[in-house]
Formats: C-alpha cells, structure tokens, sequence
C-alpha cells in the first residue's frame, strides 16, 4: 500500500489516480509541469507519496509558496543591523531566527547581544510593546495574504492605544503578482497551477482570472490533503485536454469567489501596494505591500531610513532556481552536503515548508526535475 493510500481513502485515491492516468495518456509526447505555488502543498505532496503515483510525463514543481523562503537576504541583514545598531527588540516568527541573510541571520545577531524574541503571533509583539514602553519593539511582518491581516489589525491597535514603541518592518508579498512573473519567465514554462489554499481563504478563487485569460494557463485552488492535491490536477489535465484554460475551486468548503472581505477590507486600509524584492527573483512590481503614510509611525522601514533590501546567495547555492521551479533542490549541488536543515546555506532549507527541507526529509523518494520516469 501506498503512502497516498495510508493517508488518504483507498477507492477515492485509486479513482483519481486512474483518472489522472487517463488524462495524462491523452497528452503524451509531451511534459506537463504543474507548479505548486505553497509550501504546505508541497509538504504534502511528499508526505502523502503523491510523486509516486504520477504519470510519467506529469511533473509536479514546487513554487514561490515558502514565505520565508522569498524574504531577501538583505531584509534579514537589515533587521540584524536594527537589533545590533538601533537597540530594538526584534520579534519574529521561529523559523526567520535561521533564515540565512547575505551577511548574518538573527540567531547569529542574538548570539552577538541583539535582543531577538520569536512570537508565535503579532499580538504577542504587541503586549511586549505595552510592557517595555520605553523599547523598541520590531514585529518583522513576513508572509502573504494569510498573514498580512493580523499586522495591519496589531498596527491599527498600537496607533489607537498611541503605542509609539511598536513598529512593523513589513516585507509582506501579494501571490498572484508573483504568478505572473514566473508565467512571464522565458526559462519557465508551466503548464497549470495548483493555487495556495490559505492565501485563496483571503484573496478568493476569483483573483487567478488573471492567469487563465491573459495567460491561457489553467489554475485550480485546493486544499491540503493528497486527495485535494489529486484532484486538483486532474482538473488541470481535463483543461489542458479540452485545450481550455479557466480557474476551478476543489475547495469550495473554505474558499469563496470573492474572498474574506474584511480581511481585505484591512489589508487595504492600513497597506499600500508596492513594488517589492523577492529571494532569487529579483524585484516585482506591485507584489509588496507597505504602510500607507497616514501608519507612518509605525513603520520601520520609514522611523529608521531602511532602503530597498539587497538579494544576493551564497556561492553555489540555488535557491533562486528552486524558488522558480527551475530545479529541483536535488540538483543543488549544495544540497545535503554543506546544506542541511541543521546546517542552511540557502533559505529554503530552513522552513519545514521550504522545498530544500522537504526533499531533505524525504529525499529517498524524490526525483530531479529531468528525471523520466
């Protein structure tokens, strides 16, 4: 029995399987690759062996979907130098302490005296800051769509309690601006997307037309488990059979066409659209979100002078290209060899959503991009 089949209900698996194989056989001669854009996804497709059972000529490539995975190097030099030169308190998510930056990761900054505090939300961060008022309190706001509500909830309260020690150093993205850049990529070429679920409870299934009409590509929003995953790309085979491009949502249950709309409603009164860097893929227009002027604030970026974060990656690690879904994190010549989740070169070993740590721990099953079969 297969990892799918332990995880998930046999007949269901095995009809979708079969279902997939058909649709596969009907676009033979050619590869299909299918890009996962988030990083439980791409957990979850190791995890529940969905690799294994694939046709051979059905690719399934992770994407931009980590988090901390597309947070430039250069914004974790700047937090560090925030924590080293400024005296403020950084508060961050567990998995950025180890996030590797060009030139230090806040581990190293906090092993050097800087006072570096992981939270497990930004209204931890808050309270800090009503506690120490005479600190102050750096929320580093990473993430999409998903995360990006409770940082302009936390701003809107610390300016109603006049919380001036409170700040958010904001490297928030947009996912769809992201999509589009990796559609408009002359070494890509990905034949459907399987859409992020948590950042579609957000933004709504609605938000990809852009990506099955201006780019003829199919996109199918799913949730979590292997069977949401499976059904998901044989919705995407079907189009692509029928030689039809359009947005389908297998998870219906969670996400609406129009998104959640206060949480939207917050995002955009507390965040501008910006241009923004990405890891390994350089700047995107309008993929970042900022502090309107009206939270100036509250905003580190403006409170202490930070310019654009620079991205560079240590020699020989290629991150970028794993990022992009050029490569598999097995044809990292890095990889689990001076790179290992103890021991990250890159950022995408770090996450235990990141794609390098994932095949890291299931390495044994995984396959390079140009394998056959």
């Amino acid at each position: 029995m297969s990892t799918t089949e332990r995880h998930l209900n046999p007949a269901e698996t095995r009809r979708l399987v079969d279902m997939l194989g058909k649709a596969a056989d009907k676009l033979s001669g050619r590869t299909i690759k299918i890009m996962e854009v988030c990083g439980t996804h791409t957990a979850t497709a190791h995890q529940e062996g969905l690799h294994a059972v694939l046709p051979g000529n059905i690719r399934l490539i992770s994407g931009p979907g980590c988090p901390v995975c597309v947070t430039p190097g250069g914004y974790i030099d700047q937090a560090a130098q925030l924590a080293l030169e400024e005296n403020a308190h950084i508060t961050t998510y567990g998995d950025m302490v180890r996030v590797p930056g060009i030139t230090i990761s806040m581990a190293e900054a906090r092993s050097k005296g800087a006072a570096v505090s992981v939270v497990y939300t930004v209204q931890d961060a808050l309270e800090m800051a009503r506690k120490n008022p005479g600190q102050k309190i750096v929320f580093l706001g990473i993430g999409f769509e998903t995360t990006t509500p409770p940082s302009a909830y936390a701003i809107k309260t610390a300016r109603q309690e006049k919380l001036d020690n409170f700040l958010v150093f904001s490297a928030h993205k947009r996912i769809i601006p992201a999509m589009q850049a990796l559609l408009e990529d002359p070494e890509l070429a990905i034949d459907g997307f399987i859409a992020p679920g948590h950042v579609s409870v957000i933004i709504g299934s609605d938000c990809y037309a852009l990506v099955s009409q201006k780019y003829k590509r199919p996109c199918v929003v799913a949730g979590f488990d292997g069977q949401q995953m499976l059904m998901a790309m044989v919705a995407i085979l079907m189009q692509l059979v029928d030689r039809e491009a359009r947005v389908e949502n297998v998870y219906g249950t969670r996400v609406k066409g129009e998104g959640n709309i206060a949480a939207l409603e917050i995002i955009d009164e507390v965040f501008d659209i910006a241009d923004s860097r990405w890891r390994g893929l350089g700047t995107i227009p309008k993929s970042g979100l900022e502090l309107k002027e009206e939270f100036a604030a509250f905003d580190a970026r403006r409170v202490f002078g930070l310019a654009e974060p620079e991205d560079r990656e240590p020699s020989g690690c290629r991150c970028g290209d794993v990022i992009k879904g050029i490569i598999t994190p097995l044809e990292c010549p890095l990889f689990a060899r001076r790179c290992k989740p103890s021991e990250p070169v890159g950022a995408c070993m770090v996450s235990r959503e990141g794609s390098c740590s994932v095949y890291y721990q299931y390495r044994k099953h995984a396959k390079p991009l140009s394998s056959k079969g």
